[in-house]
């Protein structure tokens, strides 16, 4: 192992891109200092710096045998700030992506909200159970499937009206098993 520490970056990619894993490990312990450094400096991050680090030497493993590189230090130095940038990046659209969603939905969902939203989702399942065979039938078809009115009808051999009354049953008498949970829910966000 002491003889790979004199060899030039050069010959160390020559003998990585013949499968040499002792001159892979001597490149990795010659620059994953310094190239941490340049992702820690930028982002502040020490595991998303150490991730970006081990990345590109995954990648450069995974290359060696196509990879043409002439300058191993400004190779790395030069990825290293490319995939910092696109991490930021990467991290920027999330920001503005969680913001907007959550701007635009009004309210956050801590846990017991959202353990509050199952328990009505299993109401109105249970609910929609109780229903009549025949309405039962329809309102999957409606809400599960996306049937327009028309095509149930056909499907059944109903005449579009009987569905649209159908559903409208059952939409009264969810509304009505459901109404006091939805109260609670409604009032826990406003």
């Amino acid at each position: 192992m002491k003889a790979y520490q004199s060899y030039d970056s050069k010959t160390l990619l020559d003998l990585i891109s013949r499968n040499d894993e002792f001159a892979f490990a001597e490149v990795y312990n010659r620059f994953w200092k310094k190239l941490f450094v340049i992702a820690y400096n930028r982002l502040q991050v020490t595991e998303a710096a150490e991730d970006i680090v081990h990345d590109l030497f995954a990648t450069l493993w995974a290359n060696r045998k196509t990879s043409q590189i002439d300058s191993l230090e400004n190779y790395l130095a030069t990825a290293v700030k490319y995939m910092v940038l696109a991490k930021i990046k990467r991290i920027s659209r999330e920001r503005v992506y969680r913001s907007n969603n959550y701007k635009d939905s009004g309210f956050e969902l801590n846990i017991e909200s959202s353990l509050h939203y199952k328990r009505i989702l299993e109401l109105v399942k249970n609910e929609v159970e109780k229903l009549p065979v025949k309405c039962r039938l329809i309102f999957k078809y409606s809400r599960n499937d996306g049937m327009p009115i028309r095509q149930i009808a056909e499907e059944l051999s109903l005449s579009p009206k009987t569905v649209e009354n159908q559903l409208n049953k059952a939409l009264k008498q969810l509304r009505l098993a459901t109404k006091s949970s939805l109260a609670i829910l409604l009032f826990m966000y406003f």
